[in-house]
């Protein structure tokens, strides 16, 4: 069959490397001239390791908590599966190497501004302002915007530290040779929250770059055409990552393809609960967090990838 994957990011990586393993003809177009995404900070729990085992090779450090700093308490989160700081421009690439050697077309420089035509199947994994989910007249995503920056230097803590804020976060990682720090936040209220924080920390950063991030499931009813990853929405409600989510979203899509409306069943059964229950829980400790967080156990365990 022949299969037009739009989008050569991870997700869209991922899958045209597994369909031409099972002797699909696919092709992938991407509007960059080069491959790798370059805004994310490449926190990714060790369940990469399940999709992509030679990623290991690119683990940089191992994270094993995150203190929370509300106004007047600060909460540490054990997480029960360990997460990998790793560079998400070369685990893309490391993806498109398999993909490649798999039998997949990588074609870039390609602006996919209307869907593909002589092609039996489309897969939109084309990020978070998809444009086949635009060709579709689907309904967008919530949209949040991520800033990120850096400075050199760093330290050997297996820690993140992260601020809460309206209906986002401040995040502090420290990686090999730099320190990293990063806001997501609703586009009209993030950069006047990031540029106070960086006032009040007296941080000169370097090298800020920014993304915007979907978030709530969008899948069309459409047995020809489909949308995975961030193109569908797919990144956690609580931190906004999406790489282990949509990796697990191609699993469903792969083991059900090309069903597509059967894909959507699934995918909507596993993620909707975790989708409602975790903004549901972000909200409740928001609320105790900003006013009542002595509520809050200082100490808690979560999986880190699912709340639920």
């Amino acid at each position: 069959m022949k299969i037009a994957i739009v989008g050569a990011g991870i997700t869209g990586l991922y899958l045209a490397w597994k369909l031409s393993e099972k002797g699909e003809e696919v092709t992938v177009f991407e509007k960059k001239d080069i491959i790798g995404k370059q805004v994310c900070s490449g926190l990714i729990s060790e369940r990469i390791l399940y999709f992509i085992p030679e990623s290991k090779k690119l683990i940089q450090k191992q994270v094993h908590s995150c203190l929370i700093h509300f106004p007047k308490r600060t909460l540490k989160i054990h997480f029960s599966k360990k997460f990998f700081v790793m560079n998400h421009f070369e685990l893309d690439n490391l993806v498109a190497k398999f993909a490649k050697e798999a039998g997949a077309k990588i074609i870039l420089n390609n602006t996919v501004n209307s869907l593909p035509t002589e092609v039996d199947y489309i897969i939109g994994c084309d990020g978070a302002m998809s444009q086949v989910r635009k060709s579709l007249l689907l309904p967008d995503p919530e949209f949040k915007l991520a800033i990120q920056g850096f400075i050199s230097g760093t330290d050997n803590s297996n820690f993140v530290e992260t601020w809460p804020t309206k209906s986002g976060f401040l995040w502090k990682i420290s990686r090999v040779k730099e320190t990293e720090y990063g806001i997501i936040e609703d586009p009209k209220e993030v950069r006047k929250i990031f540029d106070k924080f960086i006032t009040e920390k007296k941080l000169h950063l370097e090298r800020i770059n920014s993304g915007v991030v979907s978030q709530g499931l969008v899948i069309p009813f459409n047995s020809k055409v489909t949308l995975c990853g961030e193109a569908a929405g797919l990144t956690k409600p609580w931190s906004g990552g999406g790489v282990v989510w949509s990796l697990m979203a191609a699993e469903i899509l792969l083991k059900n393809f090309p069903d597509f409306l059967k894909y959507k069943k699934e995918l909507k059964k596993f993620f909707l609960p975790n989708i409602i229950f975790s903004k549901i829980a972000k909200k409740m400790v928001y609320f105790l967090g900003f006013n009542s967080p002595w509520l809050l156990p200082k100490n808690h365990q979560i999986e880190g990838d699912f709340l639920m």
